[in-house]
């Protein structure tokens, strides 16, 4: 996820959000991959099942039961991407969408900067169905759903909201450490990255209080859960870490080369899958926990996998990628 367009609107009421560097930390470096004979491989080599023209800039995904979800921040739109026919189907209408998208209970939640609320719509008829009066922390952030509610950070301070989908009404507030950015669920716990800390804490939806905070690689932001872990994408360094939900502990951080803002993560097929801009698709092997491929080139910004296909947005190129994923 790129902060350049999408943050603009966020910026004025979130003056500190517009910077990934930390006090304390070292400043991100510029992303250069890993250049290992054999590794890597041109994007042009990647011949798409299809490719979705979605104007603006598109960035956050979310896979539903019959298509998948993009928005763009410029244009203030969420827009269905069809799996049976690849065309576009609905377009609803979000307010500088950011920091997140998801499919849960039958509905898209949209994080909305322009109006500094969620908005909850019909994930097959594009109907709104809920605005929930309350914003994510940072623009460049995460939502998730899990042990029946729907998970967003809400404040920099560190607030994590627990929102009620029977009632879309925010039911408990729970504190988190500073500078929390994002969330996921997995192993039934809610995982909180906090890019200013270096840490990713964990949540029990049990007792809606933190358990454990385990420190994983520099700036960590984006995650995804998949193989038991936790993988956190970390912009100060440029590795992925990985945690084991059922000990807590940090299992290795790999080298990838994705320093910088932006970029995204995500698990399926029995790898997991990162990207940044220049490098689209970063493909690791949790059985080695090593990058086994990765392409470089023109795209990137936001991934999924889901509906047998990788998505892949090219946010500069104002595309979406839909990719055979036993081709890479």
């Amino acid at each position: 996820m790129i902060p350049s367009v999408k943050a603009l609107s966020c910026c004025i009421s979130f003056a500190a959000v517009c910077t990934f560097a930390s006090f304390g930390q070292a400043a991100p470096k510029r992303p250069t991959g890993l250049p290992t004979p054999g590794i890597q491989s041109p994007m042009a080599a990647i011949k798409p099942l299809a490719i979705f023209a979605v104007p603006g800039a598109p960035d956050w995904m979310a896979v539903a039961e019959d298509s998948v979800w993009v928005t763009s921040s410029p244009k203030n739109t969420v827009t269905q991407l069809k799996a049976d026919t690849n065309t576009l189907g609905h377009i609803v209408t979000v307010a500088k969408p950011c920091s997140g998208l998801i499919f849960a209970f039958g509905s898209i939640w949209s994080p909305s900067c322009g109006e500094h609320s969620l908005i909850r719509f019909n994930a097959f008829s594009g109907a709104v169905e809920a605005k929930i009066t309350v914003g994510p922390a940072e623009s460049e952030g995460g939502i998730a759903a899990g042990a029946g509610s729907v998970w967003m950070l809400i404040d920099k301070s560190g607030v994590l909201a627990r929102i009620n989908p029977k009632t879309n009404t925010v039911e408990r507030k729970i504190a988190v450490p500073a500078g929390s950015a994002a969330c996921t669920f997995g192993g039934g716990i809610v995982w909180v990255t906090a890019p200013t800390k270096g840490l990713l804490a964990s949540v029990d939806p049990l007792t809606n209080s933190v358990t454990h905070e385990i420190e994983v690689g520099q700036s960590p932001r984006f995650l995804t859960f998949g193989a038991g872990s936790v993988w956190t994408l970390n912009q100060g360094d440029g590795t992925v870490s990985r945690i084991d939900a059922s000990t807590y502990k940090l299992v290795a951080n790999i080298e990838a080369g994705l320093q910088g803002e932006g970029g995204e993560i995500t698990f399926g097929q029995g790898a997991l899958w990162t990207t940044l801009i220049k490098f689209p698709i970063t493909k690791i092997d949790p059985a080695t926990n090593k990058v086994s491929q990765q392409w470089t080139g023109p795209g990137g910004d936001s991934i999924r996998i889901g509906l047998g296909s990788l998505w892949l947005t090219d946010y500069q190129g104002q595309k979406v990628w839909r990719i055979d994923p036993n081709s890479l």
